[in-house]
């Protein structure tokens, strides 16, 4: 059986939109999504399904979301494959972490990845404050660098909603990375 990543965008950050993930799993387990995992409150979950059909599973989940919460949970969906090859490139290679920095994974909508002619080119970006920089790019992941040490005001995810749109959602990098081991 398949297993996928859903990565959720908007919940349980600044105090809006709060969806237990207790409550999250329940709803997985309802609609008949197998060995649910769940990892942080920024949600994250882990599954098998027997569904192979990406946009039929994202719709699913939606539907389900939306009907137990009341609004609607932007899903982004990933084979776990998908997220164990990012791990593999290790993008961030090179990279020195110290506690000012922090590694961002950014996940493009399938939508935009899947299309025949991509609408973005990817490039490398360093802000004016050189606070962020946008070092390298999947077809549908971006891989940024944030160093708080430089940053007046960090706007690096409006930097990266202004670029890709509002259908995507971020990681810290060592989420990523655990979700790769659920």
């Amino acid at each position: 059986m398949p297993k996928y990543v859903a990565l959720f965008r908007g919940i349980n950050v600044g105090g809006n939109k709060i969806v237990p993930m207790a409550e999250m799993k329940k709803v997985f387990d309802k609609i008949g999504l197998k060995n649910v995992k769940t990892l942080l409150a920024s949600g994250n979950a882990v599954f098998e399904s027997e569904i192979k059909n990406s946009e039929e599973l994202t719709t699913k989940i939606s539907t389900a979301l939306e009907n137990k919460f009341h609004f609607p949970i932007p899903v982004l969906l990933r084979t776990f494959s998908d997220i164990k090859k990012l791990i593999e490139l290790n993008p961030f290679k090179g990279i020195k972490v110290t506690p000012h920095i922090r590694l961002y994974a950014t996940f493009l909508s399938q939508r935009d990845f899947q299309s025949e002619k991509p609408k973005h080119k990817f490039t490398t970006y360093v802000s004016p404050d050189k606070s962020f920089r946008i070092i390298s790019a999947t077809e549908n992941a971006v891989f940024s660098v944030l160093d708080l040490s430089k940053a007046k005001t960090p706007e690096a995810m409006g930097t990266l909603e202004k670029e890709f749109g509002k259908n995507v959602t971020t990681r810290n990098w060592n989420t990523v990375v655990k979700i790769a081991k659920l």
